[in-house]
């Protein structure tokens, strides 16, 4: 067996790839900047117990583990970064007032999240601590959209759900453990005849919500029809407020919203408002995002938080600008030669020295020439 072959989904970057995926994640760094985001890059190991926001089985899955030789104690490779910034807001900054955070880097995951997918991510994203309001909550949708607009996406579709729905009428019903938890699953998957059998024996106005979660898709008159039919609980009522409120603030915005009020699964660890954002020719969402509130309580201190997140090398195959062809300079230690190459770098030309190119292997299309004793650009002519 050769030793070099790559685990299965995972894969190495090539220049071209590399190239898009950094100068992808320099753009959108900047745009999180100009929202005022500070950015954090909280390391890629830690102790298992600081890379869950609660007890996750499903993200805990997807967790690779090993024993530290210094301590014996078990650390993980991330497999999602949210929790360590919620810890890093919660625990080392401390801030009374809003905060906000965003973090750029590669996560590693036990198995894909899907046929195409990597199980080396290179996650960015951007996060709002410290705001309980709808108003973070569009900022967030804002932003994503503007940061897959500088991906080359131009009209991605929002997809909103809110998973405070299920819960209310969950809690109601008192439905824990297993039960609780088949019932989360067949709501997202449509199953109708597995939620009534499921559910049998609750109060029938409860079922009744439940069954009905999986048809509320499509429009913002999904709205409406959810409030005619959901049990009018205090907590299915705000959830129904807040997406009323968002959807008239992104319209203001320009931004048209699709519901699935069975869309549970944008993350492990969200408490509310969920939404994906979908592309021609992407099999899975290309950002996705959510509201998490007490993300922080396991670190000590429980905040609102709502963000999003999305992988750059989903976007690697997208149409991006050429590089810049490059110069050829030969090698030497002429101070006139060395002047000009310093240059041309500072005016922002790629200039290699030639130790030994092969014209066709690089893009280059000029070289550095002495001529009449001065150094002077000129064409190469590739045959």
């Amino acid at each position: 067996m050769r030793n070099w072959i790559l685990p299965e989904y995972i894969s190495d970057v090539l220049p071209s790839e590399a190239r898009q995926i950094e100068a992808l994640r320099r753009k959108v760094l900047d745009l999180f900047a100009c929202y005022g985001y500070e950015q954090v890059a909280p390391p890629l190991i830690e102790y298992v117990e600081s890379l869950f926001t609660q007890d996750d089985s499903a993200l805990d899955l997807k967790t690779f583990k090993l024993v530290d030789e210094l301590t014996g104690r078990q650390m993980g490779l991330r497999a999602d970064i949210t929790p360590q910034v919620a810890r890093i807001d919660a625990h080392i900054l401390n801030r009374q007032g809003v905060t906000r955070l965003c973090y750029a880097g590669s996560v590693v995951n036990t198995r894909p999240d899907g046929v195409l997918s990597t199980r080396e991510p290179r996650q960015i994203g951007a996060e709002i601590y410290g705001c309980a309001g709808v108003a973070a909550d569009v900022e967030a949708v804002e932003l994503m959209f503007a940061a897959l607009a500088l991906a080359g996406l131009s009209e991605p579709r929002l997809d909103i759900g809110h998973i405070g729905l299920f819960d209310a009428l969950a809690d109601a019903a008192n439905l824990q453990g297993n039960q609780r938890a088949e019932v989360f699953a067949a709501i997202q998957q449509k199953d109708v005849a597995t939620i009534q059998e499921t559910t049998a024996g609750i109060p029938a106005d409860l079922q009744a919500g439940l069954l009905l979660l999986p048809t509320f898709y499509g429009s913002s008159e999904v709205l409406a029809h959810a409030r005619a039919k959901l049990p009018q609980l205090p907590r299915v009522l705000a959830a129904l407020d807040s997406l009323e409120l968002l959807t008239l603030a992104l319209q203001l915005r320009g931004i048209v919203a699709h519901f699935d009020l069975s869309e549970l699964r944008s993350s492990y660890y969200h408490t509310g408002l969920v939404f994906a954002a979908y592309a021609k020719g992407f099999t899975n969402a290309v950002a996705r995002g959510g509201r998490y509130d007490s993300v922080g309580e396991k670190f000590g201190r429980s905040r609102p938080a709502t963000g999003f997140s999305m992988d750059l090398r989903e976007f690697s195959a997208l149409p991006f600008p050429s590089l810049r062809a490059g110069i050829l300079a030969p090698s030497g230690d002429d101070a006139a030669l060395r002047l000009a190459i310093h240059e041309l770098r500072d005016a922002g030309e790629i200039v290699m020295i030639d130790l030994g190119v092969v014209a066709s292997e690089v893009s280059i299309d000029r070289m550095l020439s002495l001529q009449d004793g001065r150094w002077q650009l000129v064409p190469i002519v590739k045959v």
